[in-house]
């Protein structure tokens, strides 16, 4: 069975990164992203956790309507509302939780066996993009599906390189085979 009419077929790496370009918008320097698939409880949920410059009970409301933003890149901010959609076509839900200097959290819960809910995706690639971008926060990340886990943290990355950029080619090449090797046995789990 397809995509229910007028759904956006898009896969939730790109909604993830979405939330991920968000929390650098928000000055965040460190950022924790947890991916927990159940599948014997029908249930995935997506936690980002920054440590940006939070928002008011009138900013969140302002984030999850499509035809505001406040980035200058683009026109409408249709991240959060997207990411929400989807999440309520395959029968869960998104919530912000955020306080001005305290951060934002933001989680989606999707019906992980819901004809509607999209695909993963390419996890792999989405957190490259994070981690060689420009302002490329500290990360945190675990990516769970049942008994298999897929963890690790900037901060160990960094020590181990002795100083050397993840923008190096040779840290770029190892990261990419690091991140698609630990990612590999979770799509397939």
């Amino acid at each position: 069975m397809g995509p229910s009419p007028g759904s956006t077929v898009r896969e939730l790496a790109l909604h993830i990164l979405d939330l991920l370009q968000n929390a650098v918008e928000a000055g965040a320097t460190r950022v924790t992203l947890r991916i927990d698939e159940d599948r014997a409880g029908d249930l995935l949920n997506i936690t980002v956790i920054d440590n940006g410059r939070g928002m008011d009970a009138t900013a969140i409301a302002r984030a999850l309507d499509p035809f505001y933003t406040t980035r200058t890149t683009r026109h409408v901010g249709l991240g959060l509302p997207l990411m929400a959609a989807a999440a309520e076509r395959a029968g869960g839900a998104l919530d912000i939780r955020s306080r001005p200097g305290e951060g934002t959290t933001v989680e989606a819960w999707f019906r992980l066996s819901h004809p509607d809910r999209q695909p993963m995706g390419d996890l792999a690639g989405t957190l490259l993009a994070l981690l060689l971008s420009e302002k490329a926060p500290r990360l945190d990340y675990r990516h769970r599906v049942g008994s298999l886990v897929f963890e690790f943290d900037t901060d160990d990355f960094h020590a181990a390189l002795e100083g050397l950029p993840l923008s190096h080619p040779a840290v770029q090449r190892w990261l990419v085979g690091y991140l698609t090797e630990g990612e590999s046995p979770l799509a397939a789990g």
